[in-house]
């Protein structure tokens, strides 16, 4: 017959005020509020299997909460430190990849001091897009994706879209507008009233 699992009693009235806080509250972490319905229904008399039915959960998950608890109190509730996927990329990579934004597209237009404008790298993009951005990223060794950019981006709320001026097209045969029309011509302008 295995022993019956249980959680320890209360150290005082305050570590019990604190567990039904958290079992009924709505708007502390999830995780939380559930770990601490575990060790209110323990306390009530509920064995591990009926607590696992009333909360939807396998009972090693309750058995597991309640060893953790009997072993460190309410700080049994929250996660060890250390859990959960390790960041891919460092900080210093994610502050490279910010940092490419400042900077002009390789395949930007510039215009040199002799009046004749020049790209970088003429296949290069002429603005930054989220594509531009992660092969910009991979070729400085980075290895991120377009859709993790996008998310550091929007995480230090970076802009990287540029409205485009109208001069810049990716039609080859495109030709930029001459000088504007003589200064003789007069523009309308609202009559007073």
């Amino acid at each position: 017959m295995p022993k019956l699992l249980r959680a320890r009693e209360p150290e005082d009235t305050e570590e019990k005020r604190k567990i039904g806080k958290l079992a009924g509250s709505r708007h502390a972490p999830g995780d939380w509020i559930t770990r601490a319905r575990i060790i209110s229904l323990s306390w009530q008399g509920l064995r591990t299997p009926e607590i696992a039915e009333e909360l939807g959960c396998h009972s090693k998950t309750v058995r597991k909460r309640l060893h953790r608890f009997n072993a460190y109190g309410i700080d049994g509730l929250g996660d060890r430190p250390g859990t959960g996927c390790k960041p891919r990329i460092t900080e210093d990579e994610r502050s490279r990849i910010i940092a490419l934004v400042s900077k002009d597209p390789p395949g930007r237009l510039v215009t040199e001091p002799d009046g004749v404008m020049r790209a970088e790298d003429e296949k290069g993009a002429a603005y930054w897009t989220l594509d531009a951005l992660s092969e910009a990223a991979q070729e400085m060794g980075i290895e991120v994706g377009r859709s993790q950019v996008r998310r550091i981006l929007l995480r230090e709320g970076v802009r990287w879209r540029r409205t485009r001026p109208w001069a810049q097209s990716p039609d080859p045969e495109f030709v930029p507008k001459g000088q504007r029309s003589s200064s003789s011509t007069q523009t309308r302008r609202p009559a007073p009233r």
